[in-house]
This record gives C-alpha cells, sequence and structure tokens, in this order.
C-alpha cells in the first residue's frame, strides 16, 4: 500500500540529489531512506540522520556497515527539530534533499510516534537550510495514534507556505484506500527565480 509513495518520495529525491550533496534522513526508522540518500551523494557528501528511538539508529547503523555506506554518514540519537548545530557537527552543508517518513518505528514500539508538534517545527527550521533547488518529501500516514491532526497540520502549513519561494504538491496513491499515506513535497525555489 505505502511503496506507491514511497517510491514516488524516492523519484522525487533522486532529481535534486547528486554526488558530493548533503542530504537529511529527519527520521532513520530502520535506516532505508538513509541507505538510499547515502548511495546518491556517494563518497563525498554526507548523510545526516535522527531518530530518537536508540533500536532505530542501531538497526540503521548495521544496515549502512553491511552495505559499506556508514562512513558518509552522521547519525543522532535526537529529535529533529533542532539540525543545523547537528550539519555543522558533521562537516555537511546544506542539504540538497531533507525526507520525512512519518509514524512509528516498523517493528518497533507502535506507541512511539512522530508528532504533529514536533513535525511542524522540524519543517519550519529545515526549509530554511534548503539549498536552492532543494527538495523536502514527507510521508504522512493515517492509521496511527495522532495521525489525523499530524497530516491536517501538514497541509496547513505547506499552504502557508510563500508561493514565491516553494512550490508545494501533494500526491496521493490514486489506486490506495482512504487511509493510504500520502506525500507532501516541497521545493525551494532559486534565488533568481523567486526574484522574477
Amino acid at each position: 500500500m505505502a511503496s506507491f509513495i514511497l517510491d514516488k518520495a524516492h523519484e522525487v529525491v533522486r532529481g535534486s540529489v547528486g554526488p558530493g550533496d548533503t542530504a537529511i534522513d529527519a527520521t532513520v526508522g530502520n535506516g532505508w531512506d538513509t541507505i538510499f540518500l547515502a548511495r546518491l551523494v556517494g563518497p563525498d557528501g554526507r548523510v545526516v540522520g535522527f531518530d530518537v528511538q536508540t533500536a532505530a539508529i542501531d538497526a540503521a547503523r548495521r544496515r549502512l556497515a553491511a552495505e559499506d555506506l556508514l562512513e558518509r554518514c552522521w547519525l543522532f540519537e535526537e529529535s529533529h527539530e533542532a539540525p543545523a548545530r547537528f550539519l555543522e557537527a558533521a562537516g555537511a552543508g546544506r542539504p540538497a534533499a531533507i525526507m520525512f517518513n512519518l509514524g512509528y518505528l516498523p517493528g518497533g514500539d507502535r506507541s512511539i510516534t512522530t508528532s504533529a508538534a514536533t513535525t511542524i517545527r522540524s519543517l519550519n527550521r529545515m526549509v530554511d537550510l534548503l539549498t536552492d533547488g532543494g527538495v523536502i518529501t514527507v510521508v504522512a500516514y493515517k492509521g496511527h495514534r495522532g495521525a489525523t491532526e499530524e497530516v491536517d497540520e501538514l497541509e496547513e502549513w505547506s499552504a502557508a507556505l510563500d508561493r514565491k519561494r516553494f512550490n508545494c504538491e501533494l500526491i496521493e496513491d490514486p489506486t490506495g484506500p482512504p487511509h493510504a499515506p500520502i506525500l507532501f513535497v516541497v521545493r525551494k525555489l532559486s534565488s533568481l527565480r523567486a526574484a522574477t
């Protein structure tokens, strides 16, 4: 059910990230998006990842090490709400892409979920960090506790962004059920384009 939306998020990010870039995995989870980003940025790039759960960081580290990608990744057992100081700690520049995959840790404690308040606080900080032409993807689910509020807040947040600086898109699975995940895409326009 989620694979259409997850594939779309990867397709969007693939168009914005290249070798040597910085990318952020705001919700590391089991590390699948971290691995995807690490492959895109190459050996000279940086991936900075956040998760509040030890189990998530440990699982991601193991997977990255198995793929020989760990040396280009900096993983922090922290909330994604204050990313700038962690980018600096990792020696990373402004991110070309930031990925969020909301909800709970698959295979983990389902009572620990992302929340509307922390997600919006994080997005408000992350959106200013993006490079010109950079992209944020947010995969949002509707099935966990607090999910409806989170999706509603995301819709309000994206609708309020300055359209002279950002292009926003909501992508849904055309064949999915009503509770299928959705994808928010925010692209930062170049300064030159924004000025016209």
